[in-house]
């Protein structure tokens, strides 16, 4: 009972550091929080992306399967900056940016969360309507509502109700996948047919984008470990929960879809649920239970990195008001775009993360070399609060690499609303996040080991 009692607690931190005496828990316990923040709808929807863009149900498989394994280990990498920093994952970016420099992927990643917000509340209200027969507007209200009481309360409450989620979702999603298998007739769709190399990549793109996104906040939820916790145990329990939910959803995304083309039209979560004749309400509500798991960690992180911002700007202490203020004030903006965006949903949605990953992977690549390669795990943490410190306020040897990875991704991007000029020299595909990675990470190294020396001390004082 104690642990529940801790759990129901209201988080003292926010962006400090954790001191040592204030860790705890074991690595064992991210895979249930990356488990649970996969084993949901816009997951399931992502994959279905893969056949609706045009690739035959067999191949969009592979396609999701090699995103997922690729992208998953950078985001698997950022877990284990957590332990070993004790700060978020995007306050860390002041070693890299300076400052004020990390105000630059901040923003992006504040839009992110709530972009991602968005959509997920969509899908969780549309489930929540089908469960109680109430509108779809005042369900998706109740769900966000019920994800800002989590993210206020904060880290051990997140831990603790992902857990049950996990099983639960698992045990459900278990069910629903046979009787998908069971009920339609999947080997009427399982067929090579016409495969288009750019259509392919995309989808592995799509893939990969949806692992990489995570990025800004993994080391979010494992900041609290002990230091002494080893980045393969962090990474591999991570990786293992984010690879293996995301996997199981985008799959069975695709054979959905393959099989009823329309049935996530306008967000609709119907068909799903219509897998389980009988229990309706039962498997609208694990689908609601997988929403506010994700979403209670957009939220959350959101709430850090908007802090991290504004803490930059002007200076000053977040206390429990200003947390609740900056979660319901990510809330509202994230439910009201959900509202309004909900018509063309699947558009909007393969837009979104597209044009995140355009902006994040470039980020991603610069925060890893960093980590692993030039400071090689050794920060001090003290100078990351100070604007005059040893990573000063701006840190130009990231910003110009992180512009100029940008301006080399746009004539390779593709979507529905801007395809590059070089897209067609590749076949249509979209590798402008393979060129990011790439360019950003190898030119922010360089830049780096020009200097005459980097002072690689750890202060956590």
């Amino acid at each position: 009972m104690a642990g529940y009692r801790h759990a129901l607690q209201v988080e003292r931190r926010s962006i400090e550091y954790i001191p040592h005496e204030e860790r705890h828990g074991g690595p064992a316990g991210l895979f249930a929080v990356w488990f649970a923040a996969n084993m949901q709808v816009t997951t399931i929807v992502t994959g279905a992306l893969g056949v609706i863009v045009g690739l035959p149900l067999p191949w969009a498989i592979l396609a999701l399967v090699i995103g997922n394994v690729f992208g998953a280990v950078f985001m698997a990498l950022h877990s284990a900056q957590g332990p070993k920093l004790g700060i978020p994952q995007m306050i860390q970016s002041r070693a890299q940016f300076g400052f004020h420099g990390a105000i630059l992927p901040l923003v992006l990643v504040v839009i992110m969360y709530v972009g991602f917000f968005a959509t997920s509340a969509v899908l969780g209200g549309q489930a929540l309507a089908s469960a109680t027969g109430m509108g779809v507007s005042a369900a998706v209200i109740v769900v966000s509502a019920v994800c800002a009481l989590l993210a206020i309360v904060g880290y051990r409450l997140i831990h603790r109700v992902d857990r049950w989620i996990s099983l639960v979702a698992g045990l459900g999603f278990a069910y629903l996948t046979i009787r998908l298998l069971q009920a339609n007739d999947v080997a009427s769709v399982w067929h090579g047919g016409d495969v288009s190399v750019g259509t392919f990549l995309l989808v592995v793109a799509l893939a990969a984008t949806w692992q990489i996104t995570y990025a800004p906040y993994v080391a979010d939820y494992s900041r609290y470990l002990p230091q002494g916790t080893s980045v393969a145990a962090a990474f591999w329990w991570t990786y293992a929960g984010s690879v293996l939910s995301t996997v199981w959803m985008m799959c069975f995304g695709c054979v959905a879809v393959a099989v009823a083309g329309q049935a996530f039209s306008g967000g609709s979560v119907q068909f799903i649920i219509d897998q389980a004749p009988g229990a309706h309400g039962l498997f609208a509500a694990i689908i609601v239970l997988g929403v506010i798991a994700i979403n209670v960690l957009n939220l959350y992180g959101c709430f850090m990195s908007a802090a991290t911002t504004l803490t930059a700007i002007r200076r000053h202490e977040v206390r429990a008001r200003g947390r609740i203020a900056y979660v319901v004030g990510a809330a509202t903006v994230g439910t009201a775009i959900g509202l309004a965006g909900r018509g063309n949903f699947l558009t909007n949605y393969e837009n979104f993360i597209l044009f995140l990953s355009y902006f994040l992977i470039p980020w991603t690549a610069i925060n890893l070399v960093d980590f692993y390669a030039v400071r090689r795990e050794r920060y001090d943490v003290a100078a990351v609060f100070d604007p005059d410190g040893e990573y000063g306020r701006l840190n130009w040897r990231a910003v110009i690499p992180y512009l100029i990875a940008v301006a080399v991704e746009i004539p390779f991007m593709s979507t529905t609303f801007y395809t590059g000029p070089l897209v067609a020299a590749v076949g249509g595909a979209d590798i402008s996040w393979i060129l990011g990675i790439a360019v950003a990470g190898g030119l922010y190294y360089a830049g780096m080991r020009t200097r005459a020396s980097i002072q690689t001390t750890t202060s956590v004082s």
